[in-house]
């Protein structure tokens, strides 16, 4: 995989964004870039290479540099991707992003491209089965209507039957679309229109919206739905311990990924992973927590200790009885 890794790797992405700009830069904008979209050891390795021209890839002026690439320059796409691509055109989910033409334009220029892998290769031994219905064409559109709301910053008209099983009205902004491996499930994060509380985020599964309608409303203010989402975290974070055998640490990072979270070194072989999570994800983050295994340590905090006890005390009870009742069947 190391051509992979190098197409699409930090330095390649960052230059390519350096090369396409058509304005001359100065150090400092290009540090800066370097800094937004790379890494800090990226400095490292890119401002020297380009400040004594071992890279010939910009032209000086000065205290300015600018791109020696064209403003036509295209950069072909290499098999590697195109079978990456093809991939991707296979999965049920790329349809909630493209149309049907769109979707159909891509398989024909990729048609005689091999798959870099296919779904059939997969096997989800810890997800739930009751997924997302991404071939419904309902749903498709509910998603698309979703993604248009949510780039135009537009309210929307949702009725939402809720887990409980009642029917819910409300007028919301969509801001984040979320997809969660566990259950293979969309769901949206909206902001509720209500005049007499503060901005309050709400959890919705895709899956059942009953109907979406776009209003010509628009949110006049600015909204940093990353503030939102830390205020509603709760103050203790669960602290988890790692033992870093059989590539435990790597296994927790991505298994973790969708989780803001901070680790730090604790020894040689230990690292300590603080994740910070709210209410809505809590449940699943317990699941997770349970399935990954016995490197995997729950230092604190109370609540999420407390919840865990409880469910495995549950869970163990469950077996005791599916034990029992196999026992009694068999005698019988």
């Amino acid at each position: 995989m190391e051509l992979f890794s190098e197409v699409y790797s930090c330095y390649y992405r960052v230059l390519r964004h350096l090369l396409c700009s058509q304005n001359p830069l100065t150090i400092k904008e290009i540090y800066n870039r370097i800094c937004q979209e790379g890494f800090e050891e990226s400095l490292l390795s890119i401002i020297p290479k380009l400040e004594n021209g071992s890279w010939d890839l910009f032209r000086r002026d000065g205290e300015l540099y600018l791109s020696k690439l064209s403003p036509s320059f295209c950069t072909p796409l290499t098999d590697l991707e195109k079978s990456y691509l093809k991939a991707l055109l296979a999965d049920p989910r790329i349809l909630l992003f493209l149309d049907p033409g769109q979707a159909e334009t891509l398989n024909r220029l990729l048609g005689t491209v091999r798959p870099l892998w296919r779904g059939e290769q997969f096997c989800y031994y810890d997800r739930f089965a009751d997924g997302d219905p991404y071939g419904d064409e309902t749903y498709r559109r509910h998603f698309r209507l979703l993604l248009k709301a949510q780039k135009n910053r537009q309210f929307v008209d949702i009725d939402y039957n809720s887990p409980k099983g009642n029917r819910v009205h409300h007028y919301y902004v969509p801001m984040r679309l979320e997809y969660s491996t566990k259950n293979d499930k969309f769901r949206l994060l909206a902001l509720e229109q209500n005049p007499h509380r503060t901005n309050k985020l709400e959890t919705l599964n895709i899956d059942r919206i009953a109907s979406i309608r776009l209003t010509e409303h628009t949110l006049s203010s600015s909204i940093d739905i990353n503030s939102i989402i830390q205020n509603s975290y709760y103050k203790e974070p669960l602290t988890l311990r790692i033992a870093n055998k059989r590539n435990a640490l790597e296994r927790a990072m991505l298994h973790f990924a969708n989780y803001e979270k901070n680790t730090v070194k604790i020894d040689e072989n230990t690292y300590e992973c603080r994740i910070y999570y709210n209410q809505s994800m809590e449940t699943e983050l317990l699941i997770e927590v349970m399935s990954f295994g016995p490197m995997l340590t729950v230092i604190g905090n109370k609540r999420f200790l407390d919840n865990l006890k409880t469910r495995l005390k549950r869970q163990r009870r469950l077996i005791f009885q599916d034990h029992t009742f196999t026992s009694m069947f068999r005698c019988y």
